[in-house]
């Protein structure tokens, strides 16, 4: 069983067959998973198929792979290439009805500044348009082979928000492993380089957050060393 922030997931083998059962704490993110997977489903992203799903479970097909957060740098610098196509993909289809909309970015300034945070140039960008947005697009949610992503899971945060502060999340996380990561997805998205940057604090200052309220202290120490260097 691997056990996360908000929830854990487990195999488990149904007349055979391997499946993955994740178990949501809050109901809300179970029905926003719920809702993006069949709503994805046809869609031709490598996202798992609904077996099964009762309240604060859902039972899926596993799918093939391993996260790039856990293969070699170049195998993971080219899964996040790989990644940006189907990113932009999601971007193009049709919003579920009944998605969450997208995370306050003024309400997470205005928590970040009473906490006290590390000085940021926090100021949010225009909005670019509204899609379907994965929510935590990373490479710990991404699943490849040799390069290749073979399957998008966690599906929790999906929401309806702003394609460029999308990428702009994904590149700022996998950036802070490999500096590389964020001009490679960048790019292969086809964004803008100025307009995705412009994100960074706004996200520097909801990790900051979160690493406050789930820890481990040890990460909200690095990061606010990295945000008093900004």
């Amino acid at each position: 069983m691997r056990q996360g922030a908000v929830g854990e997931v487990r195999l488990v083998v149904r007349e055979g067959r391997r499946l993955v059962e994740k178990r949501l704490r809050e109901p809300a993110r179970h029905d926003t998973e719920l809702r993006a997977l069949r709503a994805l489903d046809g869609s031709g992203l490598p996202v798992p198929q609904v077996i099964d799903a009762s309240p604060a479970i859902i039972v899926m097909t596993e799918l093939p792979g391993t996260r790039l957060d856990d293969v070699d740098p170049e195998n993971r610098l080219a899964g996040l290439r790989d990644s940006a196509s189907l990113l932009r993909r999601l971007h193009t289809l049709e919003v579920p009805v009944g998605l969450s909309p997208a995370p306050d970015d003024a309400e997470i300034v205005a928590r970040y500044r009473a906490a006290d945070g590390p000085r940021l140039p926090l100021s949010i960008p225009p909005s670019t348009g509204r899609v379907f947005c994965h929510g935590d697009w990373g490479d710990g949610n991404l699943l490849g082979i040799d390069g290749r992503v073979t399957g998008v899971v966690d599906w929790e945060a999906a929401h309806v928000g702003d394609p460029i502060r999308e990428v702009a999340r994904a590149a700022y996380g996998a950036a802070r492993k490999d500096p590389r990561s964020a001009q490679v997805l960048i790019d292969a998205y086809g964004a803008d380089v100025s307009a995705v940057a412009a994100w960074y604090p706004i996200h520097a200052a909801e990790l900051w957050l979160w690493f406050r309220q789930a820890g481990p202290p040890e990460y909200l120490a690095q990061l606010t060393a990295e945000l008093r260097a900004w």
